[in-house]
């Protein structure tokens, strides 16, 4: 029997439309200009570079022309037999494979154990560690160089004039640790749960799930890596006394003085060691820009 109440149907609230943000085309006019003119002062240099690199030596000299007449690809022959690049190059990939190698190797052990594992004074190491960044490069070199110094005097192989001391030091940089410790931080719980159900310990947790998921995070160390260890100067410098372990960019240094007045060789040479890290860039960047965007999500 109807009881003379009337029952209302329930109000189901409608989400309201998210409203976006609306730019004049103005706005937009005046973003794109900024970003050309930001891209042209940035690129002006290389490209200037890479102008020189081809001209001659009277056009490379006279400073009137901002394009060669006709391209002189033989300037890069030149300059890489005068240099003697070729020491200095293989030395550069060698001691970039190393030093590239290690750093994921304890970057990647190290970052997972401060996202992962819990152990005493963990936030105070982290902290220690995060403050390193924090202090001018050349600070570290003298108790770098004596560190090296004795492990070379104490252990089986030298370490001045020599890879180690090229390459060991660098091997577990305080960005990298956080890089990875930003991403791993980021992977979901349920799945250690679930490697844990399947008897998987840390070490086979590591190897077989977060490292496949780490793909951009590790390719963006890599590349940073690359482009420390190639462009490295001062501490090899410091640490070596003879061409035979030096890179090239300490190759290129040699030739500026030995070249003189060929202005046009001296950017052949410069071009000659920006190349690798332009063709490392080129076919990495797009997981580069992955591992940045994805890395400063959560902290």
């Amino acid at each position: 029997m109807a009881s003379g109440v009337s029952v209302k149907p329930l109000a189901v609230p409608v989400q309201a439309a998210v409203a976006r943000p609306v730019i004049s085309p103005g706005a937009l006019t005046m973003t794109y200009v900024v970003l050309i003119v930001g891209a042209f002062f940035a690129l002006a240099p290389f490209l200037y570079t890479l102008s020189v690199s081809l001209m001659n030596l009277t056009e490379a000299s006279s400073g009137t022309r901002l394009f060669p007449a006709n391209p002189q690809w033989a300037n890069y022959t030149v300059a890489w037999d005068q240099a003697g690049f070729s020491r200095y190059f293989f030395n550069s990939v060698k001691i970039v494979l190393i030093t590239v190698t290690g750093e994921i190797i304890f970057c990647t052990l190290a970052a997972y154990a401060f996202a992962r594992m819990e152990f005493p004074g963990k936030s105070f190491i982290f902290s220690l560690l995060l403050a390193t960044l924090m202090l001018p490069e050349a600070v570290i070199w003298v108790p770098n160089f004596i560190t090296v110094s004795w492990l070379g005097r104490a252990g089986p192989i030298p370490w001045i004039n020599n890879w180690p001391a090229l390459t060991i030091p660098f091997m577990a940089s305080a960005f990298g640790i956080f890089l990875l410790r930003q991403f791993f931080q980021q992977i979901p719980n349920e799945l250690w749960d679930s490697a844990q159900i399947d008897g998987a310990g840390h070490l086979r947790y590591l190897t077989q799930i977060i490292v496949p998921l780490s793909r951009a995070p590790l390719m963006t160390l890599v590349l940073f890596g690359f482009i420390a260890s190639w462009n490295s100067l001062a501490w090899p410098l410091l640490v070596t006394t003879t061409p035979d372990w030096r890179p090239i960019s300490y190759g290129l240094l040699a030739f500026l003085d030995e070249a003189g007045a060929q202005v046009h060789l001296q950017m052949a040479g410069a071009m000659i060691t920006m190349a690798p890290i332009l063709i490392v860039y080129f076919f990495t960047q797009r997981t580069f820009i992955e591992g940045i965007a994805s890395t400063g999500i959560k902290g």
